[in-house]
Order: structure tokens, then C-alpha cells, then sequence
């Protein structure tokens, strides 16, 4: 067997299919987890983003399922479900071994089909998995190995009370697994509660970003970054992941992207499945150059070769900012990452640093930037010129002199099942 993946203990037909993949040599989070990971010993992995994590914690838990036991594995957002899916399936599907993926977005019908055929694996977010729980479509009661992915993010994304209940009907004789490039200490309570003297696997610190990815910050005016994006795309030529925080961000961007004349696509919560699933194709196999995501994408998109990460938003945490610029670099590949942050966002940009101990190099502005366009998706006309003046207040209504809402926003929902 050519393969250094040979002194792992990984059983010879899963070793042949590895080899017949291509996979030779192991990156080391796959290296120092698959062995104790193999001999049943529950793991916490902390490794950068785009260091072969999903491997790390698929090969050991096809062995598993291999001698009978059944695998559930929970990630954060659909794309990473799927992305895992995929993993399982390119290793799994000649060794016989069936796996369902449950999350939302797509016919509930359709899943549970799949699991009525006996998966020996299960894939899903938490949302869905608690509805398949609560229509008694999906049993765990057989669940031998357990993965977290991204554990952090789940929480992050108010995922906490589905997890809590997850754990609860998983037998207590287990194997459970850990993997996320960060720990913070709400993940480290998880740990000490629900598994069992874990061996902890620290590739690279908590927070280190990947070695070969180059990174820049841009102070700029909120009103100047339409122009510095147009200049940035116009000096790279590969593919480009652009981050935004808001999923209407996403959609005007986009929107400007495809104006001055680039392919572009969209991944946020207010897609479809079916559209996020073909606007990450497209990405993928280079039909749109350019794809526009919220933080709903930073851990599920694996794809080779992405020369450019844009943070046309800082993220809301700093650990968000060390999985959206692992999206380039990947298993150790070269990649450039780069930072639109406001004169007011110094704050962040200090807890970005002291997060990956760092300091981001700075670059000054382009002083021959595009001129500012004076119509387009990122320049919205201003309510009072659009309706024929300022805003003077509520309408009295005829249902009565109710007193004027407090805002129009929305409470975030909790525990979004994306």
C-alpha cells in the first residue's frame, strides 16, 4: 500500500479507498486524531480551517460502523452538512455503508424515506434533527460515535438548547468527537459535561489563522467601499469569496459585482437550498467568479483554489474571522485575505489581533480608485427623495391613535435552523 495514511490503524479496505482517492499523505490533525479516534477514545481536535478535519473524524467513524455501530454526526449550516455528506460518501458508498442527511431547506418527506432504509450514519443540523425527534421518524438510541463540528458555531447561532437535547437521548456509553479551529471556554463547559477524559489534539493555538494566507486590512469610508471592492476585483483574476454581515448586504453587493461586469452568486439564509446548492456549484466549477456570503457560509464551503477572500464586513466575532480566511490557503495552499474595516471599527479590528496574535498589516488606499458611481444596487436613494420628502411621522390610523412603533426591526430568532 502506497499510502502514508498505512500506520494509523486504519482498516486495509478503507486504506485502498484512500489511495484510490488520492489521499497519501495524512496533514497532521488526521495524523495525531486518527489513531486514538480509531481506538474508541473520545477527542477534542483543534486545528486552523482547512486542515482535513472532516477526514479526521470520517475515517474513524466508518471503521466504527464498519463493526456494527451506528455514527451521528451534527454541524452548524446545511453546506456544512452536505459538504460532510459528500466526504462520507466518496469513502463510504463502495464500503457499503449508507449515511441520511437531515437538514432544513428540502421536503422532510424525502429524508425520512432515506432514513427508513437504515442509514448506519446520520448528518444533520440541529433543527432538523429535533424535528425528525419529534415526529419519532429518526431513533438515536443506537448511536455509538457522536461528532460535533464547529460545536462553537452552533452555539453562536443559539443552537445550545437543541444540542442540550440532542445529548440527552444519545446513549451515555459513547464515543463522542470534538473538531473546530477555535475553544472558546462555552465549548471547553461542553466538553467537561458531556465526554469523557478527552483527548485533546492541538495542531496549531486556538485562533492561529493558516501559515501561506496573506492578509490585509483597508481602513475605508463606508461610502468609499463600493470603489475599493470594484479596484480589488479588477487586480486579482482567480475566484473571490466576498463576506458580508447582513443577507441583504449579500444581495446588493452581488447585484453591483454582476453591474460592473463580473459573474457573481449569493449564499445566505433567504436562499433556497436549491439556490445555495447551485450558486456553490456554479462557484465551484467557475461559472460565477465571484460568490457573496454571510457567515452562514464561513465553515461550509470547501473549495480548492479560492485566490481571495474579501471581508467586505467585519464579522461579528473574531473567530468568524479566522474560518472566513481559512476559505483560501487551504491544506496548506498560498492565499490572500482582505479586510474592509470603518475609521470606528478599531475596537474589532484589536480583537481580531489579539485573537490570532497578530497585527494586520495596514495598507493605504488605491489613489486611483474607480469614480463613485451615482446609481447602482450599493447606492440607494434615500427614503424622503423617493417619495417626495422627509418622513414626518406616523399616520394617525383609523383604528385609533396607537403610538408609533419602537423601531422596524426584528428580534433575531434563536436557534435559526438554517
Amino acid at each position: 500500500m502506497n499510502s502514508d495514511f498505512y500506520n494509523l490503524g486504519i482498516a486495509p479496505n478503507i486504506l485502498a479507498v484512500l489511495d484510490k482517492l488520492g489521499f497519501k499523505t495524512p496533514t497532521p490533525i488526521q495524523e495525531k486524531s486518527i489513531p486514538g479516534a480509531i481506538e474508541g477514545k473520545d477527542l477534542i481536535g483543534i486545528a486552523q480551517t482547512g486542515t482535513g478535519k472532516t477526514i479526521a473524524f470520517c475515517v474513524p467513524m466508518l471503521q466504527a460502523v464498519l463493526r456494527g455501530k451506528q455514527g451521528l454526526v451534527v454541524a452548524p449550516t446545511r453546506e456544512l452538512a452536505l459538504q460532510i455528506s459528500g466526504v462520507f460518501h466518496d469513502i463510504g458508498a463502495s464500503l457499503g455503508v449508507r449515511a441520511a442527511v437531515l437538514i432544513g431547506g428540502e421536503p422532510i418527506g424525502r429524508q425520512i424515506q432515506a432514513l427508513r432504509r437504515g442509514p448506519q450514519i446520520v448528518i444533520g443540523t440541529p433543527g432538523r434533527i429535533i424535528d425528525h425527534l419529534e415526529q419519532k421518524t429518526v431513533s438515536l438510541k443506537s448511536v455509538g460515535v457522536l461528532v460535533l463540528d464547529e460545536a462553537d458555531r452552533m452555539l453562536d447561532m443559539g443552537f445550545a438548547p437543541q444540542l442540550k437535547r440532542i445529548l440527552a437521548v444519545v446513549p451515555h456509553e459513547r464515543q463522542t468527537m470534538l473538531f473546530s479551529a477555535t475553544m472558546p471556554q462555552n465549548i471547553v463547559a461542553i466538553a467537561q459535561q458531556y465526554m469523557k477524559l478527552p483527548t485533546r489534539v492541538e495542531i496549531a493555538p486556538s485562533g492561529t489563522t493558516a501559515e501561506k494566507v496573506i492578509q490585509e486590512l483597508f481602513f475605508v469610508q463606508k461610502q468609499d467601499k463600493p470603489r475599493l471592492l470594484e479596484k480589488v476585483l479588477g487586480e486579482y483574476r482567480g475566484s473571490v469569496l466576498i463576506f458580508t454581515r447582513m443577507k441583504f448586504g449579500a444581495k446588493r453587493i452581488a447585484a453591483h459585482i454582476r453591474d460592473i461586469g463580473h459573474t457573481a452568486a449569493e449564499i445566505h439564509s433567504n436562499r433556497s437550498l436549491s439556490q445555495r446548492k447551485e450558486a456553490l456549484e456554479g462557484f465551484r466549477n467557475g461559472k460565477y467568479r465571484v460568490l457573496v456570503a454571510t457567515d452562514i457560509a464561513a465553515r461550509g464551503i470547501d473549495v480548492k483554489g479560492i485566490e481571495l477572500v474579501l471581508n467586505y464586513d467585519l464579522p461579528t466575532s473574531p473567530e468568524d474571522y479566522v474560518h472566513r480566511i481559512g476559505r483560501t490557503g487551504r491544506i496548506g495552499g498560498a492565499g490572500h485575505a482582505i479586510s474592509f474595516a470603518t475609521p470606528d471599527q478599531k475596537g474589532d479590528i484589536r480583537d481580531i489581533e489579539r485573537l490570532i496574535k497578530a497585527t494586520l498589516p495596514l495598507s493605504a488606499l488605491p489613489a486611483d480608485m474607480p469614480p463613485a458611481r451615482t446609481t447602482g444596487p450599493l447606492e440607494r436613494t434615500p427614503f424622503h427623495s423617493r417619495f417626495g420628502g422627509p418622513r414626518q411621522g406616523r399616520r394617525s390610523s383609523s383604528f385609533g391613535n396607537r403610538p408609533p412603533r419602537q423601531g422596524y426591526g426584528r428580534r433575531p430568532p434563536q436557534g435559526k435552523r438554517y
